[in-house]
């Protein structure tokens, strides 16, 4: 009964994950031979990594991943010249807590978002605050955000992801209103986050589909400023349906 009773006041507490540990120490004999220290111990280490993995769920639902992508599944055999060395020096996310950017590059079906979605990944896992987003998605939400009043609280909460992964980068020239906006974006993270960008063009290249010479300028020199390259190339990875090697899933 008093077990009961504390096991009740440790869910009401919130103290899910030492509950579940008590209950399993109570049903174990192996536990009795452990001193209250060692067991006291072994209910707080359950507890702390119950608090851990909500929390990592928590970030990567809010990260918004296109693909459930991660480092430890990505395909280094594949001719498209991807360094597995830079890639897993990266992975540390010792560039994020620089507050440096990343530049992936590549032509389609290079495999380029999935990589994007395992840095952001990545960086949940290392406890930032990371979120992947498509540019045309962006563009029109903020879009949308300045005729109900919410454009400043869209770039606020922008700015607050220590790493903001942005992917299908100027697929299209930009409109002046699209481009002013990818500035404002660009310039609150400058130099206080890291962003990432996945684009099929190359940064000499840009300046064309921005448009504008001096927002071009601003945007470019903000982003390509101490930033790390990662230019992927080689056969696509995609395969058509006709293809008998076609695979169910989506490989990284």
């Amino acid at each position: 009964m008093l077990i009961e009773q504390t096991l009740e006041k440790m869910h009401a507490m919130k103290l899910s994950g030492m509950a579940d540990a008590l209950t399993l120490q109570v049903k174990s004999s192996e536990h009795t031979r452990l001193s209250f220290d060692e067991r006291l111990g072994l209910l707080i280490d359950s507890e702390w990594s119950a608090r851990e993995q909500r929390t990592l769920s928590k970030r990567l639902r809010a990260a918004k991943l296109r693909y459930a992508a991660s480092i430890e599944d990505i395909d280094f055999k594949h001719p498209r010249g991807l360094d597995r060395q830079q890639v897993l020096s990266l992975a540390n996310c010792g560039f994020v807590d620089s507050r440096d950017n990343l530049i992936i590059t590549g032509k389609t079906g290079t495999g380029k978002t999935y990589l994007a979605c395992a840095f952001v990944e990545r960086a949940c896992r290392r406890r930032h605050k990371a979120a992947y987003v498509r540019l045309p998605r962006l563009l029109q939400e903020l879009a949308v955000a300045r005729g109900d009043g919410s454009y400043a609280r869209i770039l606020e909460r922008l700015a607050r992801f220590e790493l903001l992964a942005i992917d299908d980068w100027l697929l299209a020239p930009l409109r002046d209103s699209e481009r002013r906006d990818l500035a404002e974006v660009i310039e609150d993270r400058s130099e206080r986050a890291s962003t990432l960008i996945a684009s099929q063009l190359s940064p000499k290249d840009w300046h064309a589909s921005i448009g504008d010479p001096n927002l071009a300028d601003a945007i470019c020199d903000r982003l390509l400023h101490n930033a790390h390259r990662i230019d992927m190339n080689g056969p696509t990875k995609r395969r058509t349906k006709g293809d008998p090697k076609a695979s169910a899933g989506r490989k990284p």
